[in-house]
């Protein structure tokens, strides 16, 4: 499944939702997990005015969004599009997240994280 990470030094998650101007994407599974690349915000894109929209569309391919911070409206929407936002609690670097993550899809996780690694397939 593809996750991002808020980052401002593209080490830690410790930037807020409404301010990040670029994303850091990995694809994580429970053996495997790669960096896929930077999902940048663009003033031109016409986004200009809602921010919220702006972010929800660059990852749109994610299944999880970890932020430092997120403002209530924001994470609603978020669950709207089926990405689901999730707070750090502290100033993690992103390469521990992704071997925690990995951690729990090695075991049984939790409902709303299977839903979550079925974003994106198809049923046949």
């Amino acid at each position: 499944m593809k996750v991002a990470f808020a980052s401002t030094d593209k080490v830690h998650v410790d930037e807020h939702f409404g301010k990040a101007e670029e994303f850091y994407i990995w694809e994580i599974g429970p053996e495997e997990a790669a960096f896929r690349g930077v999902a940048q915000l663009k003033a031109e894109e016409g986004f200009i005015d809602d921010k919220i929209e702006a972010r929800t569309s660059v990852l749109a391919d994610c299944a999880l969004v970890y932020v430092g911070e997120i403002g209530g409206p924001a994470a609603a929407r978020l669950v709207q599009k089926k990405i689901h936002p999730i707070k750090s609690k502290e100033r993690e670097p992103i390469t521990v997240v992704v071997e925690k993550l990995q951690e729990v899809l090695k075991g049984n996780p939790p409902p709303w994280l299977r839903k979550a690694m079925m974003k994106g397939e198809r049923p046949n």
